[in-house]
């Protein structure tokens, strides 16, 4: 089984009171970005991998989809999401998207939303959903930017009256696992480079369409800490589309 801290009691309670698990997609300060890129669901099958709560499925089948299939290593999270974000079009499944196995052409879009930097290997996945995804079909995901992964611990650095210096960026050619905190809870990553994010698409049969280092929304900015998040990308957004 891969590492799960999602089923951890004091790490799900902590990220249930995040605005992202509160207010579903309007908390959370990509998804303005995001559905930018989010193609016309009428009529597609959906794959969601690390769907979480299951908002980005409930978009989907509110949108037109014909088929969603949320996974999600989390059985906590999958209770969450069949509670608050259940349709008829709509299934969860309890599994690591390393373990998956699907026939070719089973879906016509995939998404991923702030998943990926969980996944050891991220070259197989990719070879994975190549084979999973109709050509013409739509894949689109978000992860922790490179930037904000390489060093490891994912925090500031701070003077001794604990006021902001800078961010962190070191070790950005040595891709692998991090040690990160996250929710004040120890939680393993891995980092790739911009390079491997975006040729591993490309020599997989993805033409990339988009790329978005997204800013915080204005409407969000006099949130606490959302005015430093200008200060470093924290997040990735790439659509493509497979050739």
């Amino acid at each position: 089984m891969k590492e799960n801290k999602y089923d951890d009691e004091v790490f799900f309670k902590k990220y249930s009171e995040m605005e992202r698990s509160k207010k579903g997609l309007q908390g959370a300060g990509e998804w303005s970005e995001l559905q930018k890129l989010l193609p016309d669901f009428e009529g597609k099958r959906v794959l969601d991998l690390g769907c979480g709560y299951g908002w980005h499925c409930l978009y989907a089948a509110n949108h037109g989809a014909k088929l969603v299939h949320g996974i999600d290593i989390s059985e906590k999270m999958l209770e969450v999401a069949k509670e608050k974000n259940s349709a008829d079009v709509i299934t969860y499944e309890q599994k690591a998207m390393e373990d998956l196995d699907f026939p070719e052409n089973s879906f016509d879009v995939v998404l991923s939303s702030l998943a990926f930097h969980y996944v050891k290997d991220f070259t197989t996945l990719v070879e994975h959903i190549s084979h999973w995804i109709e050509k013409d079909g739509t894949f689109v995901f978000s992860v922790e930017h490179p930037v904000f992964t390489s060093f490891g611990t994912q925090d500031w650095y701070y003077d001794d009256d604990g006021n902001i210096l800078h961010f962190p960026v070191d070790r950005y050619y040595y891709e692998g696992k991090r040690d990160a905190i996250f929710l004040g809870e120890k939680v393993t990553k891995y980092h790739r480079t911009l390079t491997t994010y975006l040729n591993t698409l490309l020599v997989n049969d993805f033409v990339i369409e988009h790329i978005i280092e997204p800013q915080p929304p204005q409407d969000m900015l006099d949130l606490p800490g959302m005015k430093d998040e200008m200060r470093r990308p924290m997040m990735l957004l790439v659509s493509a589309r497979k050739r």
